[in-house]
């Protein structure tokens, strides 16, 4: 993980931070860093959607004076009187079924969210809002490896299209309560990220993988696994994003991604198969699980702009898939 001990973390003294999307596999993780940071004073306040899930996945913070969670939805406008000084918006609906299945909740989670929480922070004395956006912004693109500007061809009358369109205008959106309201926004755009403490509902690759594993199974491979694309362990994405909370340039965009961490799906699906002792198998995929796949064939990141900052990353994929897998078996 990159080194966050050196961080500006005097810029967080007394504020109050807000955390959406903080049941999810990024929020939940950012929640608990800001939360071992052993110089923390300021408070944390995760808000999330499913009350049960917060209260097992944070219960480590009961009678914590610095954490308090809020159920409440992002589509929705805040209720609150906490005057949040920090916003890290991350609640969306990252998991493919849900592009099928749900896309207009997809749509408005990142719009909505956006405009519900910029309207609720300009209004409480916000200082900086970070929105936690996608690499699929970029969409299917030529490029070899993808800057802050490679932007590609989005198919907008495709409802699997919800999730990349619906980020693209958040994006232009944060950036616009930037220009007409002086909000100071910065946005995140990670590439695949993986960790422990997926949802139930996660169907992304990697987590069905894993289930595949842990519950004494081959994995199931239903592509030929072409995809080549950047990965990103967990806790480095989010060590990354408060590098581009602290010091980031506002109005700016950054990418996250490991540059050791460059795979295909087939090959992603083999490493957590030797580390399991499994192998893999292939099946035909069904009509509806072919909605879901993305037509990202390539997605390699550019971090240079990133790395600018500071932001640096340590040890393999392969060393990362392990703790993955051993933190996810007992959880």
């Amino acid at each position: 993980m990159a080194e966050i001990a050196k961080l500006p973390w005097e810029k967080l003294s007394g504020f109050n931070i807000l955390v959406t999307g903080a049941t999810g596999l990024i929020g939940s993780c950012l929640v608990d860093m800001l939360m071992d940071n052993p110089h923390r004073d300021y408070q944390v306040y995760a808000l999330g959607r499913n009350a049960t899930r917060a209260a097992e996945r944070f219960l480590k913070y009961q009678g914590n004076t610095a954490f308090h969670f809020i159920q409440g939805d992002v589509t929705r406008p805040l209720e609150s009187a906490v005057p949040f000084h920090y916003i890290i918006h991350a609640a969306s609906n990252g998991s493919p079924n849900f592009f099928v299945n749900n896309p207009v909740e997809v749509m408005k989670s990142n719009l909505f969210g956006v405009a519900n929480l910029m309207e609720y922070g300009l209004s409480h004395g916000m200082k900086r809002f970070l929105y936690v956006s996608s690499g699929e912004v970029y969409g299917q693109n030529e490029a070899e490896l993808l800057d802050e500007s490679s932007y590609g061809y989005v198919d907008i009358l495709n409802t699997r299209s919800c999730y990349p369109s619906s980020k693209r205008a958040a994006e232009t959106l944060a950036m616009c309560y930037a220009g007409e309201y002086g909000a100071d926004v910065v946005v995140a755009r990670p590439c695949h990220t993986y960790g422990p403490h997926f949802t139930e509902s996660d169907n992304r690759v990697y987590a069905q993988f894993i289930r595949n594993v842990l519950n004494g199974e081959d994995i199931v491979l239903k592509s030929a696994g072409t995809q080549y694309r950047s990965w990103c362990y967990v806790e480095d994405c989010v060590s990354a994003l408060l590098y581009i909370l602290l010091k980031g340039e506002s109005g700016q965009a950054y990418n996250i991604a490991d540059k050791n961490s460059v795979v295909t799906i087939r090959e992603l699906a083999e490493m957590i198969a030797r580390i399991a002792g499994r192998k893999v198998v292939m099946q035909v995929a069904s009509e509806s699980e072919k909605k879901e796949f993305t037509p990202i064939k390539h997605a390699v990141f550019d971090t240079t702009k990133l790395e600018s900052l500071g932001w640096q990353v340590s040890g393999t994929m392969e060393e990362k898939l392990r703790k993955t897998i051993e933190a996810s078996e007992h959880s």
